[in-house]
């Protein structure tokens, strides 16, 4: 999104989360009153104008997140190969009480923050304990809450 509260959304990256075929979602979101379509659409495409202003005081500018994003995944250690354990270790060296060196989440909440399934999570953090990044970890059902805790030197 653009200070200016517009944004441009790549007609490939729509067509990959199957919206590109219905304009029903765009339609509801125009109906609510969350956004506009802009007129200089490209051709390979979409503009819209975000109609919520709140949404500029929510998360820092694009160029921000991605600087941030990038430096995260370069600084994360070398035992976390790939991009999804290197996020996921990423995640959980954030939300670990940096005294207690353990944490504790919604699953619910790591899986939407990391961009992946429980299924492919719980892969993930058993590749993370082989790899000794992190120690030890625990899904309670009941409670649908992680806990870990991280080897001391992460």
């Amino acid at each position: 999104m653009s200070s200016k509260m517009e944004a441009r959304l790549s007609k490939g990256v729509l067509r990959s989360l199957r919206l590109n075929t219905t304009p029903d979602p765009w339609h509801e979101l125009e109906y609510a009153r969350w956004l506009r379509p802009l007129p200089e659409n490209a051709a390979n495409e979409i503009a819209v104008a975000l109609l919520d202003a709140a949404l500029l005081g929510q998360a820092p500018a694009r160029p921000d997140r991605m600087q941030a994003a990038d430096w995260a995944l370069r600084a994360s250690p070398a035992g976390a190969t790939g991009t999804v354990p290197q996020l996921a270790h990423l995640y959980l060296a954030a939300h670990t009480d940096p005294q207690a060196g353990s944490g504790l989440c919604e699953l619910q909440q790591m899986t939407r923050a990391c961009g992946i399934s429980p299924a492919v999570l719980s892969g993930t953090l058993d590749q993370l304990a082989s790899t000794g990044l992190l120690k030890s970890w625990q899904f309670c059902p009941a409670s649908e809450d992680l806990r870990w805790i991280l080897h001391a030197a992460s």
